[in-house]
């Protein structure tokens, strides 16, 4: 029997958990006052582990995804976690054992920017939900409100080695909106599908896209200064915001605000107050070194930080800058020239900001490309390789894993399969970074979410159910 969605949703209970709000103030009489504050995560996750067994995979070759390798090796997995990794774990009795000669296990691929369910497949009008095209600046909407948990591209993206992936708003505004980090599950609502404690992300973009879009409009951004300008601007009131909430806090703390002295809430400011509170993760879409130049330069001026720039086929030119500023470049392979600002887009791009030591990444921004993260990170080091660089693979495996973990701000628990991490890994029946590489199996948190061997763990989406087509091994 074919596993559908809501089939496997019956294992999941849902638990919900309130954000705290700040301690109660002492009035000039002793009694306490309360405090209003925005809250930091008023649509928290939902999400539980699917159930998994205590499982040691054997004689594999395994890149860690933080560029170590063993070979062969053994991992244990065990509570969710990875409990052993080395030439040699213990096998507890009754454990789960795969002897895996001549395969691979690698850290799950994390793939920082995807659009999956807020773009969802079919790719129909009706599933256009990524771009909120009303304002060049909406940092007020949420790409998880747009997603789709029924979007068949979840189950693909498993099937590619995916274990968590960040889901953008478009990039048609500069401010986009706020991204989320969801791991590729199967759920009936998006929170359940939340990685829990993941920051928040403001999606930012610059270049043709907002000034064609509102240009169009024949209304500012036309140009590129107009871009700087009114983003510019938008920070400059969302300074003024913030200092509104810390001169209220700051007031009520010591007795002398009430709650309804509180600044009104909006919703655009609270996303931009928390990127300037350093809470959520600029993620920028932006692909010109000119323009990220005077993108970090207007972070400096207000005092936030890039986190990642996106797509970035000029890196390689401000690399040294980029490492710097401790900035990751999420790029493609080999995708450039199909507009004018990707013009001067190389293959070498990844190999030489990594090269550099700035943090590389390799991304999909794509559904289909999501589901081969691994020969695209096989092109650009090849391409790498080709210019004389010596790039071993279990440190291109980093591009996949632990780097995207980091620009997500997970990578203490994800990323890598080191002891007490997340068990989110996948086994190959081949070297993953070559055309032959194919997961076989997917574990996330422990759990075998996908068996390439095994009909029963393919899942399909609820969607897909009766349509032409359903069953496609994927």
């Amino acid at each position: 029997m074919r596993l559908g969605w809501q089939s496997i949703l019956a294992t999941l209970a849902l638990s919900a958990c309130a954000g705290k709000a700040p301690p109660p103030a002492a009035t000039a009489g002793g009694a306490p006052t309360e405090i209003v504050a925005a809250p930091s995560d008023p649509w928290p996750s939902q999400y539980k582990p699917y159930p998994g067994v205590t499982t040691v995979i054997r004689g594999a070759t395994i890149y860690d995804g933080a560029g170590r390798k063993y070979a062969p090796g053994m991992v244990r997995i065990e509570n969710g976690k990875v409990a052993e990794i080395g030439g040699s774990v213990a096998i507890p009795t009754g454990a789960t054992v795969i002897d895996a000669p001549g395969q691979y296990v690698t850290a799950g691929i994390i793939d920082i920017h995807s659009h999956l369910g807020a773009y969802a497949t079919p790719g129909v009008e009706a599933h256009s939900d990524g771009n909120e095209a009303t304002s060049p600046a909406r940092p007020e909407v949420w790409a998880e409100h747009s997603v789709w948990p029924q979007d068949p591209g979840f189950s693909r993206a498993i099937a590619g080695g995916i274990t968590a992936l960040h889901v953008l708003p478009g990039s048609a505004n500069l401010f986009g909106g706020r991204g989320t980090t969801l791991k590729p599950v199967y759920a009936r609502s998006v929170q359940e599908m939340k990685f829990p404690g993941a920051p928040y992300s403001l999606k930012m973009a610059c270049g043709e896209n907002p000034k064609r879009v509102y240009g169009a409009k024949n209304q500012m951004p036309q140009t590129r200064m107009g871009n700087i300008a009114y983003a510019r601007q938008a920070w400059a009131d969302a300074a003024g915001y913030k200092r509104r909430w810390d001169d209220y806090t700051r007031r009520a703390k010591a007795g002398t605000a009430k709650p309804t002295d509180a600044p009104r809430r909006e919703l655009a400011g609270d996303t931009l107050m928390g990127v300037l509170s350093g809470d959520i993760l600029v993620q920028n879409h932006c692909y010109r070194a000119d323009e990220m130049a005077n993108v970090i330069a207007m972070s400096h001026e207000f005092g936030y930080k890039v986190t990642a720039f996106h797509h970035a086929v000029e890196s390689y030119k401000i690399a040294d800058m980029l490492k710097a500023e401790g900035i990751c470049s999420a790029m493609w392979a080999d995708w450039y020239g199909f507009k004018m600002e990707s013009f001067d887009g190389i293959r070498e791009n990844i190999a030489l900001v990594d090269n550099a030591g700035a943090c590389a990444i390799v991304h999909s921004d794509d559904a289909n490309g999501i589901q081969r993260l691994n020969q695209e990170a096989a092109k650009a080091m090849a391409a790498g390789r080709r210019m004389g660089m010596a790039l071993a693979p279990e440190h291109v495996w980093t591009w996949l894993a632990i780097n995207p973990a980091r620009g997500l701000g997970i990578d203490k628990r994800t990323g890598s399969l080191e002891v007490g991490k997340a068990a989110d890994l996948v086994l190959w029946n081949a070297d993953p970074l070559s055309v032959q590489g194919r997961a076989m199996k997917v574990w996330i948190d422990g759990a075998l979410m996908y068996d390439w061997g095994d009909p029963k763990r393919r899942a399909t989406s609820d969607f897909e159910l009766g349509q032409p087509g359903v069953g496609e091994p994927k």
